[in-house]
């Protein structure tokens, strides 16, 4: 299901845009349409009133949990049945956030990621993004929303604003507080900086040697890196905050001096973070994660030379729910009643 199609069916219903907005905000508060009103009839049409509690429970249909892996920093990831048998995968994050997935499976085919081994599987409707947040307020509260999990955005494009709007809109989560992550595409960083929500970046880079870079994501757009830092901040200049660049340190390919110098020049003065995050171990890839002493000291060292850098834990990895782990798992027990 879309969101378009669901607006379309509460207007058939007689449901005019505030209606709709406050359809919306009860579904993704997880309230009931009454709440705050003692007499919802004076303040919904009669049909919409009618008709809500299906389209409510048609929503709440939309995906069930199948499992739930608890990991020690207090992530867990969730494996998500949809309504057609196939499997998403959704992570929890510490301090309120949640990582969504907007396809499963992923056509990129990042040579260090798990997620694009089957290609793409299907796209995700609007409605499957944003009922996974609404699965996620039901465990525990939710203000950050990244759009990091399975699949590349930008190749979902479309559903993909339409669950920003609705998050940031009705389900009140800080525009800055939903980040957009992607390989890159120049048609993303357009259509995103004429929103009227503009959420924040996350730009995946991992090198700034072209020819490597292709390598590493053979089928992401070619684009140089020069170009896809050029574009990511000309968005961070139209959003107003500064895009997060992702970069998975695999030791002996993009962790060396040469690198270092090569994110100094793209990097430095611009409206940007940069986010080192040790590769997560994915079975068969042939990359190895290089020592936390080694990586904290490319930290220093492009701190130093005035590229603002973080050293990140990736969260869940004892689970399987860290960057780049994530995937179309099967069922392997019993769909458990939606919650």
């Amino acid at each position: 299901m879309n969101i378009a199609d669901l607006r379309a069916r509460l207007s058939e219903a007689g449901a005019g845009p505030a209606h709709i907005a406050r359809f919306l905000r009860a579904w993704t508060h997880r309230r009931p349409l009454s709440a705050g009103r003692a007499l919802p009839e004076r303040y919904f049409p009669r049909l919409m009133l009618q008709r809500a509690p299906a389209l409510l429970a048609e929503l709440g249909q939309l995906l069930q949990p199948v499992s739930g892996h608890p990991a020690d920093d207090g992530s867990r990831r969730l494996l998500l049945a949809l309504r057609d048998g196939k499997t998403v995968e959704t992570v929890l994050l510490p301090r309120q956030g949640v990582c969504v997935s907007t396809q499963i499976g992923c056509a990129v085919g990042c040579s260090f990621c798990m997620t694009g081994r089957d290609g793409l599987i299907r796209q995700l409707g609007s409605a499957e993004i944003v009922a996974q947040v609404v699965h996620a307020r039901s465990l525990t509260p939710v203000r950050k929303v990244v759009f990091m999990g399975m699949g590349e955005p930008a190749h979902n494009l479309h559903a993909v604003l339409e669950a920003i709007d609705v998050l940031g809109q009705e389900a009140q989560i800080g525009h800055k507080q939903l980040v957009f992550s992607t390989v890159g595409d120049l048609r993303a960083f357009e259509a995103l900086a004429q929103r009227r929500i503009k959420p924040a970046l996350a730009l995946s880079l991992h090198t700034t040697n072209h020819a490597l870079r292709r390598i590493l994501l053979p089928r992401a757009p070619d684009l140089s890196p020069e170009a896809l830092v050029q574009a990511a901040s000309e968005y961070a200049e139209s959003s107003g905050y500064p895009v997060q660049v992702q970069w998975t340190l695999l030791e002996g390919i993009n962790d060396s001096r040469d690198e270092v110098q090569g994110i100094v020049a793209l990097l430095k003065g611009r409206r940007m973070m940069l986010n080192l995050i040790p590769f997560n171990e994915v079975q068969g890839s042939g990359f190895r994660r290089p020592s936390w002493e080694h990586a904290a000291e490319l930290a220093r060292s492009l701190n130093r030379r005035g590229v603002y850098t973080r050293l990140r834990r990736s969260a869940g990895q004892d689970v399987e729910g860290g960057c780049g782990q994530l995937r179309a798992r099967r069922l392997t027990v019993p769909i458990m009643p939606a919650a």
